[in-house]
């Protein structure tokens, strides 16, 4: 992705490296097509469980309907197709997400069939979910065993408990050391994303330092969020709202919706403090603990663009998961270009029920496709944004005309 610096309070873009590869380096990360045949060849052995569960289905169909079946082999025969469904299951866990994840991205993001899992799949997740998948069907073996205990050999129960037991301690060995793993790979992620200008307006406050008391790990992490300027609830207008009441504003200062990873959307003409609630809201995030990334929403799909281009628009949208809080500024202000719109729609889907957006826009949420420039896709930001989020609409005259006399700006721009 090539990275954004602010100057002047402008956005420029700079190129990205070039490629530091050596051909050897190249020849040896090419090897990687190497794998993608046995992949296929997993997908036939698919194709052969597929074929062992409708033979097992026939056999069972037929005994129950000859009366030979009793209830003890009915309960074998469909522990045996539970069991062949388990193993297809683990089959492409491994076939999707180990070529995804060491062989070639399949592009599937924005899909709706998209498993939830391969959005945040790597070496070490994928790992867990396959000695949980391998637990669970030795669960089934196992269960199989003492269902027929009767035929089953004392030695061959003994020894199926034995390594059914070794099977959860492994799982549970390797569950324990995904979380210090997983720490670190957040922490390198949040360290990189750090280390790379964000697509964040340049301007800051004088007086930030000041207001935000002495916790110097908040006041770093107000700093790194972008925010063009310091604000603070205490400090917003409220006598000139004529809605909503000011109770709800002081509910939305608790930011616990960033724990029931819910969004917030304010809406309300020009001048009529969206921002600085935005910006007051993820200023208080950060001082419960939370990571915030600040940007327009023209300069979120400047970023997604380039990522995009770069081909690491997946990597990019998983950086971003290590921000809670993400603010999205000035929705509809500029109308947005297709390719800008359906990223916005991507950050938005991906965040979905994952973390928190805020959101400010001039526009009601029903005519967003004015902004987006496409009702389907307008339709289906909205549909995921409102889903689980505080609507706000801020009624007021604006702030910036308020003195003049008739400058009221109740119409919505």
């Amino acid at each position: 992705m090539s990275s954004l610096t602010a100057v002047g309070g402008l956005v420029s873009r700079s190129a990205p490296p070039p490629p530091n590869m050596t051909t050897l380096g190249c020849a040896l990360f090419a090897t990687r097509w190497l794998q993608a045949p046995l992949y296929f060849g997993l997908v036939a052995a698919q194709g052969v469980y597929v074929y062992k569960f409708f033979n097992e289905l026939w056999h069972l169909i037929h005994h129950v309907i000859s009366g030979r079946a009793d209830e003890t082999h009915v309960m074998l025969a469909v522990l045996k197709l539970v069991d062949v469904v388990m193993i297809a299951n683990l089959l492409i866990m491994v076939i999707v997400g180990g070529y995804e994840t060491f062989v070639s991205r399949i592009g599937l993001q924005g899909h709706r069939d998209q498993p939830e899992w391969l959005s945040h799949v790597n070496s070490n997740v994928l790992k867990v979910k396959l000695a949980t998948a391998i637990v669970g069907i030795s669960s089934v073996h196992l269960l199989q065993m003492f269902v027929d205990v009767h035929h089953t050999p004392r030695h061959d129960l003994m020894w199926g408990t034995v390594i059914h037991m070794a099977f959860i301690a492994s799982a549970a060995i390797l569950a324990y050391m995904s979380g210090p793993m997983a720490a670190h790979e957040t922490r390198a992620r949040t360290a990189g994303a750090g280390s790379r200008p964000a697509a964040v307006p340049a301007q800051r406050d004088p007086g930030a330092g000041e207001a935000a008391g002495p916790a110097s790990g908040a006041e770093e992490r107000i700093e790194a969020a972008g925010f063009p300027a310091r604000k603070v609830l205490e400090l917003f207008d409220e006598g000139h709202l004529r809605a909503p009441e000011p109770g709800v504003i002081t509910r939305l200062g608790k930011v616990d919706f960033v724990t029931r990873k819910a969004n917030v959307v304010l809406l309300g003409g020009p001048g009529t403090g969206k921002t600085h609630l935005a910006v007051a809201l993820g200023v208080r995030a950060c001082q419960a603990g939370h990571q915030v990334l600040f940007a327009t929403a023209a300069e979120w799909g400047a970023r997604l663009a380039d990522a995009k281009a770069a081909g690491r628009l997946r990597e990019e949208l998983a950086g971003l998961d290590a921000y809670p809080v993400l603010v999205v500024d000035e929705v509809g202000y500029v109308p947005l270009d297709p390719e800008a719109a359906r990223l916005l729609f991507q950050l938005v889907s991906h965040r979905y029920e994952r973390a928190s957006l805020i959101v400010t826009s001039n526009r009601p949420l029903g005519r967003w496709d004015e902004a987006f420039g496409d009702s389907a896709t307008a339709s289906a930001t909205v549909d995921r944004l409102a889903h689980h989020a505080e609507v706000i609409t801020l009624d007021a005259d604006s702030y910036r005309t308020r003195r003049l006399d008739g400058a009221s700006t109740t119409g919505w721009a």
